[in-house]
């Protein structure tokens, strides 16, 4: 499910909760999909029920990653994140971090990959303020958007 709004995306979560299901949130670019992306979602959803994904915008990439990237626009990125089994729910969002949105949703799990730890997880003093956790999935090596972008480059 893309949820085409903030308001879609809370009403959906309360229902998942009020059913008595866990919320896992994820967030990130997901600009060129690839076997890392997939560890990290698979390893979210099995924490929990339903995995929501936070997706940067387009602005938002650009201004984390630099004027070249997305490589893929926000509605690609969305629709194949969708495309995923392990993904029940995609949300954008402008800002800089997911700040806002986990504040909305309120999970009660976040995640995120091996290059965070707890301390430096945007969100996790309100996850964990709320009785959730925070947990971080151990990255494949290798594997990130920047060096497949690296290897495609290598290919001319």
């Amino acid at each position: 499910m893309i949820a085409l709004s903030w308001k879609i995306a809370i009403t959906q979560s309360n229902k998942w909760k009020s059913s008595g299901n866990k919320i896992v949130f994820t967030n990130g670019c997901y600009d060129l999909i690839h076997s890392g992306h997939i560890n990290l979602l698979s390893n979210s959803k099995s924490k929990g029920d339903k995995l929501i994904v936070g997706l940067n915008s387009d602005r938002s990439v650009k201004k984390l990653k630099g004027d070249d990237r997305p490589i893929q626009n926000f509605d690609d990125r969305a629709i194949i994140l969708d495309a995923i089994n392990s993904v029940d729910m995609v949300v954008g969002f402008d800002d800089d971090t997911p700040d806002k949105i986990i504040k909305e949703l309120l999970p009660n799990i976040l995640v995120k990959g091996g290059d965070y730890s707890i301390d430096n997880v945007v969100g996790a003093d309100t996850v964990i303020s709320h009785g959730g956790s925070v947990e971080i999935v151990d990255l494949i090596p290798d594997k990130s958007t920047s060096s497949l972008i690296d290897q495609i480059l290598k290919l001319k």
